[in-house]
């Protein structure tokens, strides 16, 4: 029998806004804000998944105190200046909350023990210190008095799906992804999910785009798949609020998109496909243009790479569709990269200038609060080695060079993975156009990087450049690139 929520016996009073942390953001989006926590984080050698809404939950005033990560991210960033400077809460005062009588209690409890989904303590996320096997985050990244903490706002554990009745998401020692699925959980009844389940399921996505920011899709993609299995075994569950389903449907929805990626960098374009098309059809029932938009895009790019140019402008016009209403240049203006790039691959070198044309003028117009989580890989890097592409496949060899080339000078050094892309994407265009020394140059930069990157996409452009290098191999800085590519280890 499912469980019922009764309102708690305590007064419920509402987060009081954190006007001075608001003050603090001045002129700046919550995305753009968002971007300099992360940056400033990168500082001090700390990992924090900072995003806009996390920068409107503190704005609102539901996190009273941020964790130790944030505290010293914060605290670097605003020198000279307290927690309380900054609008939060004194620790002391949110710590033990749940041994005292909680006069800050959230509106509703589950009246059943045995149905309450929680945060365990037990359960340790890969990145947290006590789990010695992360290859990526070895130190204590979240201080020594972690496990006293009062977990209101735990990035180590908010990225584990927890024990909820027969919907059950534990957390798991699953590579860098902290994420699995219990079978055997599937089999007891089910039980009604709530929004810590939808607070997971965001950060598993936060997750998968960052790693795969830093390091490739190859060392990722098996392991993201029971993280989407688990995300739709949430969907099954069901909820009894409307506004859980609709994050639950749009996280499993953008998390279909985000293993999707994965299958596609790494040259899995069949399981790619499924995975978009999983996402779509997720996007169409829920009725949410948004995730529609999403998963043509990606569709499209997808399209593109597998040589169905025509099918690639069709589902970026089709994306087009769904997010005009959404009121996003920046969206529109990549969608219509996606479409220019269909258009290259027909050879409509007059269909491809027009929406390059229209893909700049919106890019032009700048952010705004309509702009979607997913695209803070969308910037003028991105938009220049897209247009480079375009370039490339129109056999522009020059023009295209002049573009990878700006791509690769403008990229935010956090995008480890988009640099070796970019530069990869420079020296083919190089060895096409007739500079070899130039695209030698170019590759060993690539090579320098493989050893963070794992990615098929960018050895397969790197194999690409080789073949065209190898009847100038005399040419200065050559025979040393063809060499040292060829003693690269290959992904399987």
């Amino acid at each position: 029998m499912a469980s019922t929520e009764l309102t708690s016996s305590q007064p419920i009073r509402p987060p009081r806004p954190n006007l001075a942390f608001r003050q603090l953001r001045g002129q700046r989006s919550p995305a753009e804000f968002a971007a300099l926590v992360r940056r400033a984080a990168r500082e001090i050698g700390e990992r924090v998944s900072c995003d806009a809404r996390y920068v409107g939950r503190v704005e609102a005033g539901e996190i009273r105190c941020p964790n130790y990560a944030y505290e010293r991210v914060f605290l670097h960033m605003f020198p000279g200046r307290t927690l309380t400077d900054l609008g939060f809460a004194p620790r002391s005062s949110v710590r033990g909350r749940r041994a005292r009588d909680e006069e800050d209690a959230p509106p509703t409890r589950i009246a059943s023990p045995a149905c309450v989904t929680s945060e365990t303590r037990g359960a340790h996320e890969p990145y947290d210190p006590e789990n010695r096997q992360d290859p990526y985050d070895p130190h204590d990244a979240y201080g020594t008095e972690h496990k006293h903490e009062n977990h209101e706002e735990s990035d180590v554990l908010r990225r584990a799906f927890m024990t909820g009745g027969g919907a059950t998401m534990a957390a798991a020692s699953l590579g860098p992804l902290g994420l699995t699925f219990d079978a055997a959980a599937a089999e007891r009844p089910v039980r009604r999910v709530g929004g810590r389940e939808a607070d997971a399921l965001e950060e598993a996505v936060r997750r998968i785009r960052l790693l795969d920011d830093r390091h490739g899709a190859d060392g990722l993609y098996r392991r993201a798949a029971a993280p989407l299995r688990a995300a739709y075994a949430l969907l099954d569950a069901g909820t009894t609020r409307q506004a859980v389903g609709e994050r639950l449907h749009s996280g499993a929805g953008e998390l279909a998109i985000s293993v999707g990626w994965l299958a596609h960098d790494s040259g899995r374009f069949d399981d790619a496909r499924s995975h978009y098309a999983e996402a779509l059809a997720t996007a169409r029932m829920a009725g949410d243009p948004a995730l529609e938009a999403h998963a043509f895009c990606n569709t499209s790019f997808l399209a593109r790479d597998a040589g169905r140019p025509r099918e690639a402008v069709r589902a970026a016009q089709a994306a087009q569709r769904a997010a005009r209403p959404l009121g996003s240049a920046r969206l529109m203006s990549l969608l219509a990269l996606r479409e220019a790039g269909g258009w290259a691959g027909l050879a409509d070198r007059t269909g491809c200038e027009q929406a390059l044309v229209r893909a700049q003028a919106l890019f032009d117009r700048g952010r705004s609060e309509a702009d979607p989580e997913w695209m803070s890989f969308y910037g003028e890097a991105e938009l220049e080695v897209l247009e480079a592409q375009c370039w490339s496949v129109l056999g522009n060899w020059r023009r295209a060079a002049r573009h990878a080339e700006r791509a690769a000078e403008l990229q935010d050094p956090h995008f480890t993975r988009n640099i070796a892309l970019y530069t990869a994407e420079l020296a083919d265009d190089l060895a096409r156009g007739g500079r070899p020394d130039e695209a030698a140059a170019a590759g060993m930069r690539v090579l320098d990087l493989l050893d963070q990157v794992q990615s098929s996409r960018v050895q397969t452009m790197l194999a690409g450049t080789a073949r065209v290098l190898l009847p100038h191999r005399r040419a200065s800085g050559v025979s040393a690139f063809l060499e040292r590519h060829a003693n690269v280890p290959r992904t399987v």
